[in-house]
């Protein structure tokens, strides 16, 4: 977990991701290896046929607070909260250790380890990923569906330098994110049909890198792989409730979304700190803070976010993973409108201030 390869997991930590890490203390040890995103580039198209004339393009300059954000590996994020958490009195790590068992009841939760210890509580928290424990001992079922995808991912080397632009390139078979990583490098996040996948994770470096090119282009120059190739399923899951007697969920043990946006770690630190926010306030008040009743205050809080993120990327996915020719034009247009009402807006900002002094 603390080793210093790249793994294939790199991060895309929205402004109010990096505000809570800097809010922690993390962020100065992070900054260093994190890459801003400047501009976000969206566009579709077919392999070795070039972008469409429509897309979307956003820039940095168009907002006050700076970057819009930061391309973080997980290589450089996992260690930070490792040992921030062995640095925490507080906090009492028990790594290579299972729950088994969990039981609520009027004062609080125990929790049963696979060494035989138990664990008294107030109330546990799960953020044990999308195939949670936590919320299947809590008898809260899961809804959700795979995407017939395989995200291939890969960390290229590139030419030229990418000047801190993300790209997301739609494909029929599914979209591929060229996310920038400091230096000539980008994280490659590239969602084919499984069988396509398979077979091509299966190539030669050689043969992957030719099967990459015509859907990667050549804006970057010649591109080469660096480090080793990795592949991830693409579902979605989501919690039908995030909490239950004694028990929250959290990230993606509360929602497991299609990577299209890159929003599943920030939607898990949203939830974070609000679940925080409440239970803080709660014990200020002197409340059972591990109560359901004000768990269900974060519920309230973090449901409708969560709800419209999972069915935002579940729609999108389905919009452009296709080669319909009807909806092609119609996203196509869709994006360009967009795109023309984002450039429209600070000009019409502009005039309205204007006309009022």
């Amino acid at each position: 977990m603390q080793a210093d390869g790249f793994d294939g997991r790199s991060y895309a930590v929205a402004l109010t991701s990096q505000r809570l890490l800097k809010r922690l203390g993390l962020w100065d040890q992070l900054s260093e290896h994190a890459q801003p995103m400047l501009e976000i580039k969206v566009t579709d198209g077919r392999a070795g046929e070039g972008p469409s004339p429509f897309f979307m393009h956003f820039d940095h300059a168009e907002i006050e607070e700076g970057p819009m954000g930061f391309m973080v590996q997980d290589r450089h994020l996992r260690p930070v909260l490792l040992q921030a958490i062995a640095a925490n009195p507080l906090i009492t790590h028990l790594p290579k250790t299972r729950v088994i068992a969990q039981t609520p009841n009027a004062g609080g939760i125990t929790v049963t380890l696979d060494s035989g210890d138990l664990i008294q509580a107030a109330a546990v928290i799960g953020c044990d990923g999308r195939s949670s424990g936590t919320c299947e001992r809590a008898g809260i079922k899961r809804v959700g569906w795979g995407y017939g995808q395989t995200a291939l991912v890969c960390a290229i080397a590139h030419e030229k330098p990418h000047g801190g632009i993300a790209h997301q390139f739609f494909m029929p078979a599914g979209p591929l994110a060229i996310l920038p990583l400091p230096g000539n490098r980008s994280s490659i996040v590239w969602s084919e049909t499984e069988a396509n996948a398979a077979a091509f994770n299966a190539l030669s470096e050689a043969d992957y890198l030719n099967m990459l090119r015509p859907r990667f282009g050549d804006f970057l120059g010649e591109i080469s792989l660096e480090g080793a190739r990795f592949t991830y399923p693409l579902n979605l899951t989501i919690a039908q409730n995030l909490v239950a007697e004694r028990v929250a969920l959290v990230g993606d043990a509360a929602h497991g979304v299609h990577p299209i946006a890159g929003q599943g770690l920030n939607a898990g630190m949203r939830d974070i700190a609000a679940l925080a926010q409440i239970m803080t306030q709660a014990k200020q008040r002197g409340e059972d803070y591990g109560s359901i009743q004000v768990l269900k205050r974060y519920e309230e809080w973090r449901r409708f976010d969560n709800a419209a993120l999972a069915l935002a990327t579940d729609t999108f996915n389905r919009l452009f993973s296709n080669d319909n020719p009807i909806l092609r034009m119609g996203r196509d247009l869709g994006m360009g409108i967009v795109n023309a009402m984002t450039r429209f807006a600070p000009w019409l900002h502009s005039r309205s201030r204007g006309s009022h002094r």
